[in-house]
């Protein structure tokens, strides 16, 4: 059987039939996404507003949490009109969705999955999703990489160091990746023989499309370069990158090293798939399920083409709603549409979120998030900073927190689970403080390594996400 017989066969009957047995919409949502993709702005605005009202009526009767502060700020759904109407409703923070959490479920909501992001911000937030949210972000995916002339069931090496995934590696999630053709390798430890084993399982399944962080990418494609291997002859088409902001020289990195185009996406569990560049260029906003909003520091929009805090409200969230979101990064809408044709907007800069390399003491670099799970699931930690101020020595702060009995944290089990990772030689520094200050720029960096080489590819120049 071909390659394309294979790949229709998957994408048009496989994967559909998994999904219509996991209950999820997907596959018709595709559809419809490929059609609204071309409509213009003004009646992908209209669709908005649309599915706006319903889901402000619907989690205002049924939605503690709104029914609540929709009483006491006398807000009416049924009388939104305007994204600017939007704004009368306060933004909303991780610290109100960890107050209340079992508030924010729809009273009528099934089965849903618990969720919890990274900790980028130092403060790892858990929350929940159905199978409305689950279906459109899927979709909304599927859709971006379809851009890219591939498809499901096409070959794919996804480079990942999410928990979530890793610890699924079941019969059944076995079983399924080899029907979709998908290896998946863990991004946290990249020693040179861990290296070396990247380079081989990439070049021995010969991907049609790679995923994962940009650090990990870049990490790989120097270090492929660094061993003389070839990766540009594979028929590799497109990276997608997500979860980091991507360097202008990462970018160039990976595209002259696997000898593919590099496709940036920008989003997060919490927040959903916000935007997806296509081949031209634009990043385009996923318009049918998210309005994104720019605000300045006091909570106000900003103009078009002027940077701003980026504010999400999914509107496939009903079961568990994330409505005028705080993401905690910072963005640039475009003024202009794409050249591609499409109508769905742009961003224009993505300046938020970076995950740094940290170096262990024998050399082996791996990722931040290795060091970030530590101290996203131990009790009494209510925010952090690592830095890495060499390779014997690293600092952490942490803003303690938690229940009355876990306020605080066992420094000694932090700096041990540190010490696993980094050597038993290193010096761990654990500092309690009241509160961790921004950066000058303005943005807060949970990973910060001084040791050379903990951000292969890492350039200056304009950034994404």
């Amino acid at each position: 059987m071909s390659a394309g017989l294979y790949t229709r066969i998957v994408s048009g009957l496989i994967f559909p039939l998994h999904e219509r047995l996991k209950r999820h919409d997907t596959v018709a949502l595709r559809r419809e996404m490929e059609g609204t993709q071309w409509w213009p702005p003004e009646r992908l605005a209209a669709l908005q507003m649309e599915r706006l009202r319903k889901l402000l009526a619907d989690v205002g009767a049924h939605v503690p949490y709104y029914r609540d502060l929709f009483r006491q700020i006398a807000f009416d759904p049924s009388r939104v009109s305007s994204l600017e109407d939007l704004q009368q409703l306060p933004l909303l923070t991780k610290a109100d969705i960890r107050a209340r959490t079992p508030d924010f479920r729809h009273t009528s909501a099934g089965p849903l999955a618990r969720f919890n992001t990274g900790g980028s911000s130092g403060e790892p937030l858990v929350f929940y999703i159905g199978r409305e949210r689950v279906s459109h972000d899927v979709a909304a995916k599927w859709r971006a990489t379809r851009w890219w002339g591939v498809d499901i069931g096409d070959r794919e090496t996804v480079i990942w160091g999410s928990p979530i995934e890793l610890s699924a590696q079941d019969k059944v999630r076995g079983w399924r990746d080899r029907v979709l053709r998908t290896q998946l390798l863990p991004a946290f430890e990249m020693s040179d023989a861990k290296l070396d084993a990247f380079i081989e399982a990439v070049r021995r399944q010969r991907p049609r499309m790679l995923f994962g962080y940009p650090s990990a990418l870049a990490h790989i494609a120097s270090h492929a370069e660094k061993r003389g291997a070839v990766m540009s002859d594979l028929g590799i088409v497109a990276a997608f990158v997500t979860s980091e902001r991507l360097y202008d020289a990462q970018r160039a990195l990976i595209e002259r090293v696997f000898g593919c185009r590099v496709a940036n996406g920008y989003g997060g569990r919490d927040a959903g798939f916000i935007a997806h560049e296509c081949p031209a260029g634009g990043m385009h906003l996923t318009a049918e399920d998210v309005i994104v909003e720019l605000v300045d520091a006091r909570g106000l929009p900003v103009p078009d083409g002027s940077s701003g805090e980026v504010v999400v409200t999914h509107l496939a969230t009903r079961d568990f709603p994330f409505i005028r979101y705080r993401t905690g990064d910072v963005a640039v809408k475009d003024r202009e549409l794409c050249s591609c044709g499409r109508g769905l907007p742009l961003l224009k800069e993505i300046q938020g979120r970076t995950t740094d390399f940290v170096v262990a003491s024998d050399g082996t670099v791996m990722h931040g998030l290795a060091l970030i799970y530590i101290l996203r699931d131990a009790p009494g930690v209510r925010s952090f900073k690592i830095i890495q101020e060499s390779l014997q020595s690293t600092t952490v702060l942490i803003v303690p927190g938690g229940t009355a009995d876990e306020r605080v944290p066992d420094r000694e089990a932090i700096a041990h689970a540190f010490r696993l990772r980094l050597g038993q030689s290193v010096t761990v520094n654990i500092r309690l403080v009241d509160h961790i200050p921004p950066e000058s720029s303005g943005k807060h960096r949970f990973v910060i390594s001084h040791v050379a080489g903990a951000r292969p590819g890492a350039g200056t120049g304009n950034a994404e996400s």
